[in-house]
């Protein structure tokens, strides 16, 4: 279960306080990527889902920003070379770990909001409910695209629609939450040819809608998100599989280097 976007370089009126990270107690890893609310672990179904979303997207190479502990990379095993990246470096530790016996697996220490960038570029570079956390999104993607091949594409997966903007989006330090036209102006802004921009997982946004926004979560409820992933994700790809969907809890956006 995973709008307006405020002007570059300003607050949302709407949302005056910029929003920061809520982590106390955490370690390093959780204070840097927010990943300790944010992990789709336990969510097999969705996961899938995401990876069936984004692999027709993608070349023989790919990098993928924020990747966390891994659980996207884990699942895809479709590229001959796969760049899994962190900003923390305990992350990149335990990414180091787990892909250790994956040939075709890098791991590196990545940072999004910086100066980083890949000394033998890629063809695809995925961003999962990473964009989100950059105040400065316009110019992250350009300095994504220095790591990208001429003509490879971005591929963002990015929170759907402010007004599902709740408490659980400023504890982990969401500065917005985007519609397909937003994230889109944002891509072109930088510099990027919009080929896909699109809401999906319309059931999901109902579920957040419901538990975020009305009902104040804070935190994921682990027996919710099971029931989600089991019995929710299933219908929602069997539906958006046949329609198009006016709304979701997500945004899918794919854009190509000129």
């Amino acid at each position: 279960m995973p709008t307006e976007q405020p002007h570059r370089g300003t607050q949302d009126p709407r949302h005056p306080q910029v929003p920061q990270p809520d982590h106390a107690g955490s370690n390093a890893f959780q204070a840097a990527t927010g990943r300790d609310l944010e992990s789709d672990h336990g969510k097999p179904r969705y996961l899938a889902y995401q990876r069936e979303l984004i692999r027709p997207h993608c070349g023989a190479s790919v990098l993928e920003v924020g990747a966390g502990l891994g659980e996207f990379a884990s699942g895809y095993t479709w590229a001959q070379r796969y760049v899994v990246t962190d900003v923390d470096a305990g992350a990149v530790q335990k990414l180091k770990e787990r892909f250790h016996d994956r040939p075709e697996v890098e791991v590196q220490q990545y940072d999004i909001d910086g100066t980083t960038t890949l000394a033998d570029p890629v063809e695809t570079l995925v961003a999962i409910n990473v964009l989100e956390h950059i105040e400065d999104d316009v110019g992250a993607l350009r300095q994504l695209c220095r790591s990208l091949t001429p003509k490879g594409n971005i591929v963002l997966f990015v929170p759907g629609y402010q007004q599902l903007y709740g408490e659980f989006d400023r504890r982990v330090g969401h500065f917005r939450r985007y519609t397909p036209a937003t994230v889109a102006a944002a891509a072109r802004e930088a510099g990027l040819v919009v080929d896909v921009a699109r809401p999906v997982n319309l059931l999901g946004a109902f579920a957040w809608w419901a538990a975020v926004r009305k009902g104040g979560a804070k935190a994921p409820n682990p027996k919710l998100v099971s029931i989600y992933d089991r019995y929710v994700v299933p219908v929602t790809r069997a539906v958006e599989k046949r329609l198009p969907i006016p709304f979701g809890q997500s945004v899918l956006c794919v854009a190509r280097k000129p």
